[in-house]
């Protein structure tokens, strides 16, 4: 069988897989999820094993173990109706299958440069903050303690982090500059989770605020990581933080 064969039958697997979770009561539905990321990773391990090296074992499966989590999470809060459910379903195994193709890429360039890295790169990024979206804003629905919210924020944008800096050099290892950005820029998303909590925001709004927090300081990491950081890039993506921050902001007080 072929990789994108591969890829294709556990994105299925996994979407059915997610039709599933629907059918569990409700008291079991975090044990549910849990086992749902599980068999994430084992078909992800299975259908990308040939080309995993090294560190690969373990930054390949970060995003397959927290992807189907989120969206499994997500799943639970959506209307009971058929339309919303069938798009997150059609949107959740498209994500899946580029996700994995991503994931391939990773493992590749890990050792030769190939040319679909940029790609990969967008990919990857744009899934790390929907991620940061479904999981955070799971995260706040559940009215937790300001201080709870901010260190399971911390749990959340950690590995996410970790996975979002080392993609951007694919370095045989995890080099212990990218485990200090990390830990601080999680620190920093905490905090700014605990803050959150102090204001009359909605959970949705509240995870967008923080995931958009998310999205400048890795794109900016990124590209200092790849020697890239200009300027006209720097004000782009702190345009971008202060649009989503004031519109948060009217949201709020409107």
């Amino acid at each position: 069988m072929t990789k994108r064969k591969k890829f294709v039958l556990v994105s299925s697997i996994l979407t059915f897989g997610l039709i599933g979770l629907q059918f569990i009561p409700l008291d079991r539905r975090y044990e549910a999820i849990i086992f749902f990321s599980g068999v994430s990773v084992l078909l992800s391990l299975w259908s990308l094993y040939s080309d995993l090296k090294g560190i690969n074992w373990l930054t390949a499966m970060i995003l397959p173990a927290l992807y189907p989590a989120s969206v499994g999470l997500f799943y639970f809060l959506l209307p009971v109706n058929i339309f919303s459910r069938t798009v997150l379903l059609s949107l959740f195994g498209i994500g899946m299958y580029a996700l994995l193709l991503t994931e391939n890429i990773y493992a590749v360039a890990a050792s030769r440069t190939i040319q679909l890295v940029r790609a990969a790169h967008a990919v990857g990024f744009l899934l790390t903050v929907i991620t940061a979206v479904f999981l955070i804003g799971t995260l706040f629905g559940l009215r937790l303690s300001y201080l709870a919210n901010g260190i399971m924020v911390m749990v959340i944008l950690w590995p996410l982090f970790i996975k979002g800096l080392w993609s951007s050099t694919i370095q045989k290892n995890i080099s212990g500059t990218i485990w200090m950005y990390s830990a601080v820029l999680a620190l920093v998303g905490g905090e700014i989770a605990m803050f959150t909590a102090f204001l009359p925001m909605t959970s949705l709004v509240a995870a967008i605020l923080v995931s958009g927090y998310l999205y400048v300081t890795l794109g900016l990491m990124q590209q200092h990581l790849q020697e890239r950081l200009f300027s006209k890039t720097i004000q782009e993506y702190v345009w971008v933080g202060i649009i989503v921050f004031l519109a948060a902001l009217l949201v709020t007080y409107r």
